[in-house]
């Protein structure tokens, strides 16, 4: 069962609010050479953009929800107006899914992930070496757009896998936990890497936060109140307009 669906982990009796766009913790330049400014400017303001404005347009029709975080509304579409299912399917999971996207990179990365992360990767999968294999096939075989994702299951002794999401789906709809993602809709990279999808996937390593990794993986043992926290309140509660 998906943990979050179980719980309406709403704020309870606040104002109706606007979700916001999170501002980068870098610079447009600072991913380069491997993502460009002109790509990361784009990608943050424009659609990211157009994603918050589209949820929250959405949501002005139903000021019951205008206070659901916008993980919540992705994992409980089915309490969702069927007016606006379809725009918040799309719009809060490209909300959530970038917001993550950003945290999950940083200048100057380079590196690989240590402690109990890395003795994870090495169980499931054999080694850090064989994982990055096995994510950038993933990425580069997914159909049209979508996320290659490191999740981690609730069940099986909390085994990692590698898996594919398309569109804007989370894996917490699939009660697995997020601790890496990677953007493999066009947006992400053809600027610079034109139809290189695979070239894509192989230079990210580059600027991939392994310690922010870390800091999810030592979070999704917890409760469901813990998980929620853990997404980041920039995403999940929303500030006011």
């Amino acid at each position: 069962m998906n943990q979050l669906a179980s719980k309406d982990l709403r704020p309870a009796g606040s104002i109706p609010k606007k979700h916001q766009l999170p501002r980068l913790k870098y610079d447009y330049a600072a991913l380069e050479p491997h993502i460009n400014s002109r790509t990361m400017m784009l990608h943050h303001d424009v659609h990211h953009g157009s994603y918050v404005e589209k949820l929250n347009a959405a949501l002005e029709k139903f000021p019951d929800f205008q206070d659901s975080p916008a993980l919540w509304l992705l994992s409980n579409l089915d309490k969702v107006p069927h007016e606006i299912r379809t725009a918040v399917h799309h719009n809060a999971g490209g909300h959530v899914n970038h917001s993550m996207f950003w945290r999950a990179m940083k200048p100057g990365a380079a590196g690989e992930p240590k402690g109990p992360l890395r003795e994870a990767i090495n169980r499931d999968f054999g080694s850090v070496s064989v994982f990055k294999t096995k994510f950038e096939e993933s990425g580069a075989r997914l159909f049209g757009s979508g996320w290659v994702w490191l999740a981690r299951t609730r069940q099986d002794g909390g085994k990692l896998e590698v898996i594919t999401t398309s569109g804007h789906d989370h894996p917490m709809m699939q009660d697995r936990f997020p601790l890496l993602l990677n953007d493999v809709w066009e947006h992400a990279y053809y600027l610079q890497y034109e139809s290189r999808r695979p070239e894509y996937l192989k230079a990210w390593w580059s600027v991939v936060d392994w310690e922010e990794a870390a800091r999810r993986f030592d979070l999704c043992n917890g409760t469901a109140e813990d998980l929620w926290e853990a997404e980041g309140g920039h995403v999940l509660a929303t500030e006011k307009s």
